[in-house]
């Protein structure tokens, strides 16, 4: 199994791509990681790696996609990663309607730790490693502000005005 990876433009700025050739199904690339320049936890190009854009032509399709108002939910293999825990906040995440969001509450209850647990909730979607495909950014305060993310508040503002979704 290779690492490759990409930087691709977008509205937010350079997209830092990273996969795994041959961990899918059918061969192609399962994406490991998809971070923006400045991310708190963002990962960087290490040695070894290879560039290869070819690599996501169909993630950076779905992208372009997305940004242009035209897709509503990513078919993209991911790498699985994470703590169990971790799993279990991310499914959560993928379950959130696009032009919707929802409480770090709301997911607490979901995966079976509200109160105290919405803080490590809050840990577990700070290290969400796939921005925008798997949608943090739908996650606000329960007050219904916007409240951390990885990428800076300007873009998960951003991302809610594409989806026409807005916080207070």
């Amino acid at each position: 199994m290779t690492t490759v990876y990409a930087v691709v433009d977008s509205p937010l700025g350079a997209l830092l791509l990273v996969g795994e050739n041959s961990a899918t199904a059918n061969g192609g690339t399962a994406l490991a990681s998809l971070s923006v320049p400045g991310q708190k936890g963002g990962v960087a190009v290490q040695g070894g790696w290879r560039d290869d854009p070819a690599a996501f032509t169909e993630i950076g399709r779905q992208l372009t996609a997305y940004f242009e108002g035209r897709l509503t939910l990513f078919d993209i293999e991911y790498v699985d990663g994470g703590t169990p825990f971790q799993r279990r906040v991310w499914q959560a995440l993928e379950e959130i309607p696009y032009g919707q969001t929802t409480t770090y509450g709301k997911i607490a209850e979901r995966v079976g730790t509200p109160g105290a647990g919405v803080r490590a909730v809050g840990t577990a979607i700070g290290r969400n490693p796939l921005l925008v495909v798997r949608p943090c950014h739908r996650v606000i305060g329960a007050d219904g502000a916007l409240r951390g993310y990885a990428g800076g508040l300007e873009r998960k503002e951003r991302l809610l005005e594409l989806e026409g979704t807005q916080a207070s």
